[in-house]
């Protein structure tokens, strides 16, 4: 079986027990020819996918950012940018004021958190990027002059009070945004008309002479069914959702055993 991509999940799917590329995958990526492009397909921001291409000795390579709401082509030039609008942005945070619910905001290259706490050194610790320190409410009112919006809101906090918001999100806003609880205490909020899949679709449409029949994709949770579906192969590791391993091609083994760079190196080694 021939493909002409690759396009992967980055956390649950790609990086091992250690949040890291592992040696085993960074030598069967080296063996892949240059020509077939190796996609990063994630709800991180660019430079939280850049340094995992720097180590793979791929950063010329196109970025799915946001989970499609941000494209990059292989210069870095923007191809889709989709925004979560203002006025949702701005419900959102006062929904939150008053709990004990830590709110993270994403726009392109930027990372906006507005305390050093728990949550927010985590992130910094897993993604190997340090956002840019500022009051929230100071930066809501920069955005509303400009009306600009998110590409990604993150809600994290205690389990219950994480239940109770993703319930208030459904009801209040469930027509316009994709709610994905990747753990019980967290929340990644996007919009809904993106996805994966669309924003790999419009990347092979501007960038290359082939389809998503020819491209190899691998993924663990809700926010990769989409992509699972779409493409030629679709792999599901073994740590994946129940629902994206119904629909895919191949399982693969579990994230934590190198399931992905098993895979390569039966097609690519």
């Amino acid at each position: 079986m021939q493909f002409k991509a690759i396009c992967t999940d980055i956390d649950g799917t790609l990086l091992n027990s250690d949040r890291d590329l592992s040696p085993r995958l960074k030598a069967i990526v080296k063996n892949i020819p240059k020509s077939i492009p190796l996609i990063l397909a994630s709800s991180r921001m660019p430079d939280a996918m850049r340094h995992l291409q720097q180590d793979l000795g791929r950063l010329q390579e196109p970025l799915i950012c946001y989970n499609g709401g941000f494209v990059l082509d292989g210069n870095g030039q923007i191809l889709d940018s989709t925004e979560i609008p203002f006025s949702i942005l701005q419900s959102i945070y006062a929904l939150c004021k008053g709990e004990e619910i830590h709110l993270s905001v994403f726009q392109g290259e930027q990372w906006y958190e507005e305390k050093e706490d728990y949550w927010s050194l985590r992130e910094v610790k897993n993604t190997k990027v340090n956002p840019t320190w500022m009051a929230l409410e100071n930066l809501l009112q920069d955005w509303r002059k400009a009306q600009s919006g998110a590409h990604k809101i993150m809600c994290m906090g205690e389990s219950n009070l994480i239940h109770w918001l993703f319930g208030e999100l459904h009801l209040r806003f469930g027509d316009q945004l994709h709610l994905y609880r990747s753990k019980d205490t967290y929340i990644e909020i996007a919009p809904r008309k993106i996805s994966k899949a669309s924003a790999l679709k419009l990347l092979l449409e501007r960038n290359y002479d082939f389809g998503l029949d020819q491209v190899i994709a691998f993924g663990d949770n809700y926010n990769d069914i989409d992509l699972i579906q779409s493409v030629g192969w679709g792999v599901a590791v073994a740590n994946g959702r129940p629902e994206l391993k119904a629909v895919c091609k191949e399982l693969a083994l579990h994230h934590k055993e190198d399931g992905v760079a098993a895979v390569l190196e039966k097609y690519f080694g």
